[in-house]
């Protein structure tokens, strides 16, 4: 048990963008978010109808038509698609507008907290620690949090979920689990209300931090749901989950010490990419183009913040073909320590070597490479195979590159791989968040 005496008791708000990204499209095309009917649907250019996916769909959609976010168009009930007044309006994403209107919204937060007390989650989900400003916006933080919503109703259009906790965690199960229900958007979950609230919670997938692999593995154990998880021997949760396990005990009991302020930075800090390919690729040449693009792309990055790597990995995956085939590997996962550099032409070699001394031939549908092992880019090493005067013009050649790029777009310079069968860096570069970036101001 915990003694709340103890906890931190602050005010944090929970924001969400009720179903965001089909909102923005609803009005954009001038309709109420709340009565439209209407889908985010992705797709490649490439692919059939059947294979897109939905990204969101407004709340109307998903009453009327059980539509859930990730579910592919081919399972779209076929009353939805036929004509009417009630037929369900499909629309590609707009990434750039999203990113717009999540940007206007977190300058609405601006006016009621600093800087550092604001910790945006996600695209469309943020939360606020109001404990030292709420009083400055009205005499309750119901009240507070309705003018949230209203002004960022007033000058959006959008809806909004408001959950608020004495920690961030009682914030967003209130959010979650009962504020989206409510009239009003709002609910205040408190310690005292643990017994009513968190252990009620019948469905452990249901809560924030619980995913389907956990929730089984506390069912194994007869754990069912979350007062009984708030009733077990904490030291059986240790066993079994280690270190996760005292923070499921934790969380049962609505335990969160964090504090947004006290921001967390990584110790050991690393950039990556990865691409899910339009389709099975079985040629070596053209898997090897794209390693090449997502190699050179993650070098860009690290060049941009003056870094250099020691540390090169690789991820291949396999199609549900080798799976057919009865091959039980579905990838690799390879690592290689290098001497540090930031050059396209090292870091791409070091990468199709990787590729080289795993891949035996299997239909690849997704590639990803990350690079650690990241140090401040304020030296050379020199080789025994170029010049330091040819080091230099190299290391030159990759900044010009992306300073042209930058500038220009990435497709104003490529290399002539990037136009051959396969490639897909070209066409990428016109996507944001792997979709369809749009006009921000459409």
């Amino acid at each position: 048990m915990y003694d709340y005496r103890y906890e931190p008791h602050r005010l944090i708000f929970m924001i969400d963008n009720k179903s965001f990204f089909a909102s923005c499209e609803a009005l954009r095309l001038g309709l109420n978010p709340m009565k439209a009917i209407i889908a985010v649907l992705s797709r490649q250019d490439n692919s059939s109808f059947g294979s897109g996916l939905i990204m969101a769909a407004s709340p109307l959609a998903k009453r009327k038509y059980g539509l859930k976010n990730v579910m592919r168009a081919r399972n779209i009930p076929k009353d939805a698609l036929r004509p009417g007044k009630d037929q369900l309006q499909l629309v590609e994403p707009h990434m750039n507008l999203y990113i717009k209107r999540s940007m206007q919204i977190l300058e609405i937060f601006r006016k009621y907290a600093a800087d550092e007390d604001i910790h945006v989650y996600s695209i469309d989900e943020s939360m606020i620690d109001m404990t030292k400003s709420w009083r400055l916006f009205g005499d309750d933080p119901y009240l507070v949090g309705r003018k949230i919503q209203e002004d960022i109703h007033d000058q959006l259009g959008l809806y909004t979920t408001c959950g608020i906790g004495e920690n961030p965690l009682l914030a967003k199960l209130a959010m979650d689990i009962s504020a989206k229900h409510r009239m009003s958007m709002i609910d205040f979950w408190h310690y005292i209300d643990v017994p009513d609230t968190i252990w009620k919670i019948p469905n452990l997938e249901d809560v924030w931090g619980i995913n389907t692999r956990t929730a089984n593995h506390l069912r194994r154990i007869g754990i069912t749901n979350m007062y009984t998880l708030a009733h077990t021997d904490p030291e059986i949760l240790k066993r079994e989950f280690g270190v996760i396990g005292e923070q499921l005990f934790a969380m049962s009991w609505g335990v969160d010490r964090s504090i947004i302020r006290q921001k967390y930075f990584p110790k050991n800090k690393s950039y990556g990419n990865s691409q899910v390919l339009t389709r099975d690729y079985f040629d070596q040449r053209e898997i090897e183009i794209v390693i090449r693009e997502i190699g050179e792309q993650v070098a860009a990055r690290i060049r941009a913040h003056h870094l250099k790597t020691a540390c090169v990995g690789l991820f291949v995956g396999y199609s549900f073909a080798e799976r057919e085939k009865g091959n039980k590997r579905g990838g690799f996962n390879i690592r290689q320590k290098i001497i540090s550099t930031d050059s396209n032409d090292e870091l791409v070699h070091e990468l199709i070597a990787l590729f080289r001394k795993k891949w035996r031939g299997e239909a690849v549908r997704v590639l990803g490479v990350d690079y650690s092992q990241l140090s401040p880019n304020d030296n050379q090493q020199l080789t025994f195979f170029l010049t330091p005067s040819q080091e230099i013009k190299r290391q030159r050649f990759d900044i010009t590159v992306d300073k042209i790029r930058k500038k220009y777009g990435f497709s104003s310079l490529v290399k002539a791989s990037s136009l051959l069968s396969g490639a897909t860096a070209i066409q990428r570069s016109k996507l944001v968040g792997g979709h369809n970036g749009g006009n921000a101001y459409e």
